[in-house]
C-alpha cells in the first residue's frame, strides 16, 4: 500500500499544505491564543479524491492535540469532517460557534 502524502505546517503563512502532481492543497489558519481557526480548506481538482482536504483537517487536529489548543471550524469542510469523524478529535476542544459574520445581513 503506497503511504499517503505528507502535510507539512507552513507556519510562516499559517497553512497546512500537500504538494504533489505539480499542484497544491492546503487549508489556511490562523493562530489565536489558545484558539486554532480553521478558514479555508482548497484542494486543486487534479488531486482531488484521495481524501487530501481530510487529510489537512486531521494534521490541525494533531497539531491542536500537540499543543492544547482549541479548534475552531470556521471552514465549512472542516466542520463537516470534524463532526464525522468524533473518534479522531477525541480529547481535542471544538468551538463549534459559528464564524463571526455568518448570517449577518
Amino acid at each position: 500500500m503506497e503511504p499517503g502524502p505528507t502535510v507539512v505546517d507552513d507556519t510562516a503563512h499559517d497553512r497546512f499544505l500537500v504538494e504533489g502532481d505539480g499542484a497544491l492543497a492546503e487549508l489556511d489558519y490562523e493562530l489565536e491564543g489558545d484558539r486554532l481557526i480553521l478558514i479555508h480548506t482548497r484542494v486543486p481538482e487534479e488531486m482531488g479524491g484521495r481524501g487530501i482536504a481530510g487529510q489537512l483537517v486531521a494534521a490541525g487536529v494533531a497539531r491542536a492535540r500537540r499543543e492544547s489548543l482549541t479548534i475552531a471550524p470556521w471552514c465549512p469542510y472542516a466542520r463537516r469532517w470534524l463532526s464525522s469523524h468524533p473518534d479522531d478529535i477525541a480529547g481535542v476542544t471544538i468551538d463549534w460557534s459559528e464564524p463571526p459574520g455568518l448570517g449577518e445581513a
